[in-house]
């Protein structure tokens, strides 16, 4: 009776610590998952701004792109979260023209990086979203929003 209950003690004081542990482990433990909320990126005059407003089937954001020395586009954002890359269709005007581009997105470490690359002959799709080139200088990282 003694060595059943001395495990017993034992146990029930792994059991409480490893307890602590998980709830300061949660507790610690910076959201990694795409959230609703903004995104953004400010230096050296270049400003861009993605405010995700629905996470569901597909992923909504107003989107805002201002470069150093270029003319800024506003608009709206809408694609699908595959994996850890969001892949969607940037619908903006620029210079009172309504445009549409593909863009891609790598979620990694709360941040969404930009990712480049080939487009069909129309420029409307991603010849093999595989071949995207996540390597944006700009990483978006979570901020908060400015109305």
């Amino acid at each position: 009776m003694i060595t059943v209950s001395c495990k017993m003690e034992s146990k029930s004081e792994i059991d409480r610590s490893g307890e602590d542990v998980n709830s300061t482990i949660l507790e610690k433990a910076p959201s990694t998952e795409l959230s609703i909320g903004c995104y953004g990126y400010n230096d050296n005059g270049n400003l861009v701004v993605m405010d995700i407003t629905e996470i569901e089937d597909s992923i909504k954001a107003n989107l805002d792109i201002s470069y150093n020395e270029k003319d800024a586009n506003h608009g709206t954002f809408s694609g699908k979260l595959k994996g850890n890359k969001l892949i969607g269709t940037y619908t903006f005007i620029s210079e009172g023209v309504v445009s549409e581009r593909k863009m891609a997105f790598l979620h990694k470490d709360g941040q969404l990086i930009e990712g480049f690359g080939e487009l069909n002959e129309t420029g409307t799709d991603y010849i093999n979203i595989d071949n995207i080139q996540y390597t944006s200088k700009m990483p978006l990282s979570k901020m908060d929003c400015k109305n």
